[in-house]
């Protein structure tokens, strides 16, 4: 027992000497503003290396019991608020194959127009009422009500909705003003940021669910023509439509728009419009504007295949191709021609011709933009004016009427402008339908907005006074060609 005390005395002061150097060190190196053994094992357990191993990166995985524990609670709190219930309904036309025989009519009565409805979900971005939803949530609509997260109910007046991209503003009015979420930079998201989605999933109330951003530009999912998503992994499903997207800051950064899924629910593939997109739609609709007007610059653009990116000596295939351009057009001013790749948009790169069209959707009429272009083998940049498209000579909307298939419709010549408000592409030519009474021939026959009158009963139609005088025809049996979504269709029929 007593040969043991020596060498217990030695091992207690040996202890005492390395604690001594320990803390001599740590007091030197806590002088010299330089990390402390302690803030070195934190970083060796955190998996940080290098020479300054404190300098990590501000994005991390959570370390320690605390850090998980922490919850989304304080952000829901400040941005559910905002998130509302979107009700529309409309009455839809039934009808019957005995309708118009009176025999059926005396015994079973005439068909009665049934209501439909439809549930989706808004996101306030204005204290005055202005919320932002999905076209499709209001689509058609005779009336849309709207349902804040306090249990008021409002019917709401739709500003402004445009079908290509999917979106619609609705205006509600109150004597207080309403809780609102900040729209933020989308461009700022990287793959693998925290997300919250916010809405009414299959109608059974306001619903938070997490998630990353999966991918950035996400095009060709079939939901609409802005062809640029951003793709989540947070739970979105039926009703999430016109909900909101919300970084941790607390900021909308996008409008949750659509599924990818066959079975109807959440498989963990969402897609939300940016809030870039977002952001000038809404300030087109607060502005007054009739249709969202997007920048002109007088070119059409096609997709850069590998063999094309192969033929202009392309590593990869990336950018946009210009296909054509129009005299004397802000792109012909600049010396874009035809064969051109844009490859960068104010110093962005361009991954597909559908990220130049959302970057050129995004900005305001009357600036510039730079382009960066491939032009025969050589790189420039070049600066476009992004003007007002062009109106046209023939402007004057005529409304058919008469005894005609065509009755009800009214119709105007294509001009970059109208083709712009239709939806359309800016080159085409003709006589377009403009709008249809849904209770007249034209809406029975089912013509629809965007439909080109090429040919009736054999008169070739160039102009909207031809059509009209084509539509007044005194006979019972009708021939025409309409251009739809770039198909002909050819009908036959007696009316």
């Amino acid at each position: 027992m007593r040969a043991r005390r020596p060498s217990l005395y030695l091992f207690y002061a040996f202890m005492a000497l390395c604690a001594a150097l320990i803390a001599g060190r740590a007091f030197a190196e806590d002088k010299n503003n330089e990390p402390g053994l302690s803030e070195v094992l934190t970083d060796l357990l955190h998996g940080v290396e290098g020479d300054n191993p404190t300098a990590g990166p501000d994005r991390r995985v959570p370390f320690g019991r605390d850090e998980i524990q922490l919850s989304f609670a304080p952000l829901v709190k400040q941005t559910a608020p905002a998130v509302v219930n979107v009700y529309a309904s409309q009455t839809a036309k039934v009808t019957s194959p005995f309708d118009g025989d009176p025999f059926f009519e005396e015994f079973f009565g005439r068909s009665q127009p049934r209501a439909q409805s439809s549930l989706g979900s808004g996101v306030l971005v204005d204290p005055s009422g202005v919320i932002v939803t999905n076209f499709h949530v209001i689509k058609d609509a005779d009336e849309v009500k709207v349902a804040t997260s306090d249990g008021r109910e409002f019917t709401s007046k739709i500003l402004l909705k445009d079908e290509t991209l999917d979106l619609a503003v609705l205006k509600i009015s109150s004597d207080k003003p309403f809780p609102v979420v900040a729209i933020g930079d989308s461009d700022a998201l990287e793959v693998g940021d925290l997300v919250l989605a916010i809405g009414n999933p299959f109608g059974v109330g306001q619903t938070t669910t997490s998630g990353i951003v999966s991918a950035l530009a996400r095009s060709h999912i079939g939901v609409s023509d802005s062809g640029y998503f951003i793709q989540t992994d947070a739970a979105i499903n039926p009703g999430n439509s016109g909900g909101a997207l919300i970084n941790m800051a607390g900021q909308l950064i996008g409008i949750n728009t659509a599924i990818y899924s066959r079975s109807g629910g959440s498989i963990g593939i969402g897609f939300a419009i940016p809030s870039n997109m977002v952001r000038a739609f809404a300030e087109a609709a607060k502005s007054g504007s009739e249709y969202f007007e997007r920048p002109y610059i007088g070119a059409t653009f096609d997709l850069v295949t590998p063999q094309i990116a192969e033929s202009l000596g392309m590593e990869t295939p990336h950018g946009a191709l210009v296909s054509a351009v129009e005299p004397n057009a802000p792109a012909q001013k600049a010396g874009l021609t035809p064969g051109d790749v844009v490859l960068t948009f104010n110093g962005t790169a361009l991954e597909n011709v559908d990220a130049l069209g959302y970057r050129l959707a995004t900005q305001p009429i009357g600036t510039t933009a730079q382009l960066g272009i491939l032009s025969k083998g050589q790189e420039k940049t070049v600066e476009v004016a992004l003007e007002r498209a062009p109106e046209g000579a023939a402007q004057t909307e005529v409304l058919l009427r008469g005894r005609s298939p065509f009755a009800g419709a009214k119709v105007a010549q294509l001009s970059p402008r109208l083709a712009q408000r239709l939806g359309m592409k800016a080159d085409l030519k003709g006589v377009a339908v403009v709008n249809v009474d849904r209770n007249s021939p034209a809406g029975d026959f089912g013509f629809q907005p965007g439909d080109i009158v090429r040919e009736v009963n054999g008169t070739t139609i160039d102009s909207a006074d031809k059509l009209a005088q084509a539509a007044q025809q005194n006979t019972r049996w009708w021939r025409f060609t309409i251009e739809r979504n770039g198909q002909l269709l050819r009908q036959v029929l007696r009316y």
